[in-house]
């Protein structure tokens, strides 16, 4: 599953927007139930409204009604090129802290199907501030 995830994100490096930065960023994000949503990173001449690849996932997931997931895989590199492992920015940790189980959510960053490496949300963002802070 790992390596056909890697190559999906490979092949849709092609449909990213980075057209400032011209950092390609790719994701295929897995729900509980199986579903596979897809991700780019889309900029923006103003940048605040720019969105990584991650988020995009998320949200098309989240969009539809899925709220329980179990991985993700994340490739990316300058003109779509990857040629280093491309962890996920903050922003996306913490939507991830939202939807996810940090002990349990596995993030794959991946240069080929060959070459990467797994962590859980719990490892990349430890002392996650969640939904369990927000209870009384």
């Amino acid at each position: 599953m790992i390596k056909e995830d890697i190559r999906l994100a490979l092949d849709n490096l092609k449909f990213s927007r980075a057209i400032y930065s011209n950092f390609k960023v790719s994701s295929v994000l897995t729900a509980k139930n199986g579903k596979k949503y897809t991700g780019v990173n889309i900029e923006s001449a103003s940048y605040t409204p720019t969105i990584c690849a991650e988020r995009t996932a998320f949200f098309k997931a989240v969009s539809e009604g899925v709220l329980e997931f179990e991985s993700i895989v994340i490739v990316g590199g300058k003109n779509g090129k990857v040629t280093n492992l491309t962890p996920p920015c903050g922003v996306c940790r913490q939507v991830m802290m939202d939807y996810c189980d940090p002990k349990t959510f596995k993030i794959i960053i991946a240069i080929d199907e060959d070459n990467y490496q797994e962590y859980t949300l719990e490892q990349l963002l430890p002392l996650g501030f969640g939904a369990k802070n927000l209870e009384g």
